[in-house]
């Protein structure tokens, strides 16, 4: 299986940003354009990309639809969505408007059926965000921490055609400290769904650590953001180790 990498662009205002572990009021500003953003990641070459709406994951529905619509416009990389999706009707319109995948996050806990019916209907393009403050899923742009262990909301999305689960250790995110493997892997052997790692990521290291690690599954992607910005990660470097 082939590790993907995902350069990611998230959105505050317009403008791509990086936070730390999900505070809106600690955002770093890298480019007040993310149609050129996405552009650059092209040019280095990636072939995915992946954009949260961070606006949207705070108010419930889509908050920068200019900015997306300029990335899929600057790109003719498949890019993942996410942030404020919450209903079938946005599922369908951002699908519709060039999205590849579509990312459910508070929706994978507050509406489980309507995350299993989209992928059911809609194979390869529904993504389940799964994002986890000390082992339980966090929501609503990660403001409220739930009841729900992680691992146990993976295991619900089991065989209903779910294309991948994105896990974000919270603590980690936006910090550079290294991704965690653990928790990561903790999933990734817990169901067959494909487990993307997010969160923490800090250098190449990282993608060699998780391409490593020995489990019942393989984790199959991660996603790159602080670190890649910042320039902690060469491009090239990380994804001639994806592809070793």
């Amino acid at each position: 299986m082939t590790f993907q990498l995902y350069p990611a662009i998230d959105l505050k205002d317009g403008q791509c940003v990086r936070l730390l572990r999900g505070e809106m009021d600690r955002a770093t500003a890298y480019n007040p354009d993310p149609a050129d953003q996405a552009a650059r990641f092209a040019e280095m070459g990636f072939s995915n990309l992946h954009v949260v709406d961070l606006n949207g994951a705070f108010a419930g529905a889509s908050a920068n639809t200019d900015a997306v619509r300029a990335i899929l416009n600057a790109t003719n990389a498949p890019v993942q969505l996410g942030g404020g999706i919450r209903t079938r009707a946005q599922i369908e319109a951002w699908l519709e408007a060039g999205i590849a995948r579509v990312i459910l996050g508070t929706a994978a806990l507050r509406d489980p059926q309507l995350v299993k019916d989209a992928a059911k209907t809609l194979p390869g393009q529904i993504v389940v965000g799964i994002d986890a403050k000390d082992g339980h899923v966090a929501v609503e742009g990660w403001a409220q921490t739930s009841a729900m262990p992680a691992i146990e909301l993976a295991k619900a999305f089991e065989g209903c055609g779910v294309a991948a689960l994105i896990v974000t250790d919270i603590a980690r995110d936006g910090m550079k400290t290294g991704v965690n493997v653990g928790f990561t892997g903790e999933l990734a052997d817990a169901v067959s769904i494909p487990v993307i790692a997010s969160g923490g990521v800090a250098s190449v290291d990282d993608i060699r650590k998780l391409r490593a690690r020995a489990g019942t599954h393989s984790v199959s992607g991660s996603i790159l953001g602080r670190a890649l910005y910042d320039g902690d990660i060469d491009p090239t470097e990380a994804m001639i180790t994806a592809a070793e």
